[in-house]
């Protein structure tokens, strides 16, 4: 009789490229969680924000602004140090939908790559959208485990393992979840920041504050909140105000200046609220979206087809109210 032993393939990490001098990775190296704060290597408050892609998915209409040239651009002239990589596993052409994998996760590493060329921060985000995350965990474990094995080494790589997933009660659904996905990220990436969704539209925080994952044994996590500023006002504030004065580290992952279809309207005061609450607690923000898709969280113009190089007259209310407010933070 002839036995089989399968043995775990060695998984050899891409080197880590250094840093080009000036650049946001350069200047504060990896990031760690304390507290309810993100820090930088200098252990000085840390704050990523820029744009989140729409879906790479969704095909060349939204994948194609995943080019060196946009990044250079969000990073010089948007002043953003973060890109937001969106990836849906269930809607249309998704990971476990059709997609085509191979490609997609060629556009994941595309952008990994070139944010990593330009000296940004970039989360990998895993974009369960509107059902309990545990329905795609084994494909999420297999996804997040092969880049977290590649990109290991690198320090400006973040993993968001649930955008939104709604239905799902935290103690019951999303913390198993988290437990179950983080260790295989974990596995490679040793300390690399997580960022957990939460309940409803990743709105619901009092979940983790009540029933966090414990730090020392799942250490540089962070929880999600999304705010669509047309829709979410001054309750939605308090909530994440007293979230944050408790304790738990918020990264807004996703914010829209509109309501919370991604379309009609747009409001610049309530944004602008939000825009001081988040000056207040230092909190990483990513603005949706960077695309010229005819809905009012666009960045861009319908009209607009370039990928990069884009001017002033070439951005929706939001994008420029969005280009504006990264251009006054401090990177």
């Amino acid at each position: 009789s002839t036995t089989t032993t399968t043995t775990t393939p060695t998984v050899t990490p891409d080197p880590e490229p250094a840093a080009v001098t000036g650049t946001p990775y350069a200047n504060h190296g990896k990031l760690h969680v304390y507290g309810a704060y993100l820090y930088d290597s200098h252990n000085k408050k840390m704050q990523l924000y820029g744009m989140s892609t729409h879906g790479l998915n969704f095909g060349s209409d939204f994948s194609r602004y995943v080019n060196r040239q946009a990044l250079a651009d969000l990073r010089d002239k948007w002043n953003t140090n973060c890109i937001r990589l969106v990836l849906y596993p269930r809607d249309y052409k998704g990971y476990c939908n059709g997609g085509n994998q191979a490609e997609l996760k060629n556009l994941m590493k595309t952008g990994i790559n070139l944010a990593t060329e330009l000296g940004m921060y970039v989360l990998v985000d895993w974009h369960v959208h509107n059902y309990n995350p545990q329905e795609t965990q084994s494909q999420a474990i297999t996804f997040l485990q092969e880049i977290a094995s590649q990109y290991a080494s690198y320090g400006n790589v973040l993993y968001e393992i649930c955008n939104e997933p709604t239905g799902a009660l935290w103690d019951s659904a999303i913390k198993p979840y988290a437990q179950a996905v983080i260790p295989a990220i974990r596995k490679y990436a040793k300390d690399a920041v997580v960022i957990v969704g939460t309940n409803t539209w990743s709105q619901d925080v009092e979940g983790p504050l009540a029933s966090p994952l414990p730090a020392s044994s799942y250490g540089n996590v962070m929880y999600t909140f999304h705010f669509y500023a047309n829709t979410h006002t001054d309750t939605f504030r308090t909530r994440v105000e007293n979230v944050i004065k408790a304790g738990l580290p918020i990264f807004i992952t996703e914010f829209g200046t509109c309501d919370a279809s991604g379309n009609g309207g747009f409001n610049k005061g309530e944004s602008e609220k939000w825009f001081q609450l988040i000056k207040n607690y230092n909190i990483s923000h990513m603005n949706w979206s960077l695309c010229n898709k005819g809905e009012t969280a666009s960045a861009i113009k319908s009209s607009v087809s370039k990928t990069s190089g884009w001017t002033i007259s070439d951005l929706t209310e939001s994008g420029l109210l969005i280009y504006n407010h990264f251009r006054s933070l401090e990177r």
